[in-house]
């Protein structure tokens, strides 16, 4: 199963600037988008049924706003809209899919870039999920956790971490956070083949960062650890220029 991830950073937005192409070309099984930043009936769902999707959509009651999707050529046992919490689900933060024994779960960590008020918010958001795809994995032991996470794990997930030192998306709780993910038994499925440096998946439009590979690593394919045998590859899709942030993808066997 080759499964892609991509913050499109507004559906409608990467529409006119080639995904679609693009889509044809990469023609993944699984498309988990994060940001889509349109409501259900702004998507034209058309242009990817015909490329053999089924389309799901979860969008944030804001217009214009956060909101993720899964597009699937495999058709799925399930899908469940949400964390069943209205906090988060009303901001489209989160949607899954259950594929005979695999379970996919697109997410849209938030971001506290913004302010004191929204790291809270992202913290409180972290804790929740954490719980949330721990008691998922009761059930669903085989399971990936793709989306925009919005954390540099690493040093080496972000240019520079020496001037990061304070700043939203690489501060100690947030990077602790993760390592408390990998210490549950979850696993950086691109860091399993390319343990490189000045591999990034977001770079910032106002500094003509992308051009620089001023960049962070911050979309993630996590998957559980029975999962690992089963990972045929990963990689970081830095050629595609629908978003600030490119595409990441992974393939199981």
């Amino acid at each position: 199963m080759k499964i892609i991830s991509y913050n499109v950073n507004g559906i409608r937005a990467a529409l006119s600037k080639g995904l679609e192409e693009w889509l044809q070309e990469a023609s993944p099984d699984v498309l988990c988008l994060q940001e889509t930043k349109a409501q259900p009936d702004q998507i034209d769902t058309e242009i990817f049924n015909r490329m053999g999707y089924t389309c799901f959509i979860h969008s944030a009651q804001k217009k214009g706003y956060s909101g993720v999707a899964i597009f699937t050529k495999i058709s799925p046992d399930n899908v469940v809209v949400g964390m069943d919490n209205h906090k988060y689900d009303s901001e489209g933060r989160v949607l899954r899919a259950d594929f005979d024994d695999l379970t996919v779960v697109c997410v849209y960590i938030p971001s506290g870039s913004s302010g004191g008020e929204r790291q809270q918010f992202k913290m409180g958001f972290l804790a929740d999920f954490h719980e949330f795809i721990s008691d998922l994995r009761k059930t669903r032991s085989n399971i990936v956790v793709c989306g925009d996470y919005n954390i540099c794990h690493k040093p080496i997930d972000i240019n520079h971490p020496e001037r990061q030192t304070g700043v939203s998306g690489f501060l100690p709780e947030e990077r602790a956070w993760l390592d408390e993910f990998e210490s549950a038994g979850m696993v950086d499925s691109f860091r399993e083949f390319d343990k490189s440096a000045d591999k990034y998946s977001w770079w910032s439009f106002r500094t003509a960062a992308r051009s620089r590979n001023m960049g962070w690593r911050i979309d993630y394919h996590w998957v559980s650890h029975p999962l690992k045998p089963r990972l045929k590859s990963a990689a970081i899709l830095a050629d595609a220029v629908h978003s600030d942030h490119c595409p990441v993808l992974v393939e199981l066997n």
